[in-house]
This record gives structure tokens, C-alpha cells and sequence, in this order.
């Protein structure tokens, strides 16, 4: 069985200002989430990821509520970023003294308009990539110049 929701914490030592910097601004997308990025940061902008090992994911910004919720879905190669094509990424920013819990919720994979097996494959790949890419934003943001 999918299950609905693939769901990450992390504890960045960076002020939740400089974290928000870094996760919806392009310039910083493109350091640590995919190789080039495109956005249009506000409800229904469009978006485009492009990873060169993984192809193209086409985003339609859901919420912005600086500095706290950034929300998005996203659709692999040509597929809108709609319901049944998409899923949903909810990014959480929270204070915690001088440093920021992130929590990342991606879900909507049972609806899918895809086949079990293929959408059991989709979880495992986003499960595996949002702990590597993750781990990416964490590393990137240790680094004095970012954000």
C-alpha cells in the first residue's frame, strides 16, 4: 500500500530568516536542491526544477507565508503540477532559539494518476532524495556565505 505522506525533520543552525532565504529563493535552490531553478514566489506562480541525473519537476506554488510555510506542488517531466499529477510539498519553518526546525511534509502520492508499483517507486525515490537533498540544504547553509 502508498502511503499518503513522506515527512522529514531537521535542525539547521541558521536563523529561520536566512533558512527561508534559502529554501524559496532560486539563486539558493539551485545549490542545494536541483541543478537549476526556476520560481515565481507567490500562490499559483509557476516553477521548474531541473536535476541533470533526474530530468525536470514543473512547480505551481500552493502558500507563502513568510517566514514560516512555503508550499508547492510538483509534477515529473511534462505533467502539470495539478491534483493526481503532483504532490504536495509543504515546507515548515519554526524557531528553536538560534536556530530553525525544518519540517517537510510531501504528499498526495495515493491519488497519483499512475500505477502501484510506480507510485510505490515515486515513494521510495522522494523518500531517499528529500534525506540526501536535506542533508544538502543543512551542509550548504553551514556555509557562511549562503543565504
Amino acid at each position: 500500500m502508498v502511503p499518503e505522506r513522506i515527512e522529514r525533520e531537521i535542525r539547521i543552525d541558521a536563523p529561520v530568516e536566512r533558512v527561508w532565504t534559502v529554501v524559496t529563493e532560486p539563486e539558493h535552490l539551485n545549490r542545494w536542491l536541483g541543478d537549476t531553478a526556476e520560481i515565481d514566489l507567490r500562490p499559483g506562480g509557476a516553477g521548474l526544477l531541473v536535476w541533470e541525473k533526474y530530468g525536470a519537476s514543473r512547480l505551481r506554488v500552493e502558500r507563502v507565508e513568510p517566514p514560516h510555510l512555503f508550499a508547492f506542488r510538483w509534477a515529473r517531466g511534462e505533467d502539470q503540477p495539478v491534483p493526481g499529477k503532483a504532490t504536495l510539498v509543504e515546507m515548515s519553518l519554526t524557531a528553536e532559539g538560534e536556530g530553525t526546525l525544518l519540517r517537510v511534509v510531501e504528499s498526495g502520492f495515493p491519488e497519483l494518476d499512475l500505477p502501484e508499483e510506480e507510485k510505490e517507486r515515486y515513494v521510495a525515490e522522494n523518500t531517499g532524495g528529500w534525506r540526501s537533498e536535506l542533508d544538502e540544504l543543512r551542509e550548504y547553509l553551514a556555509r557562511p556565505h549562503a543565504g
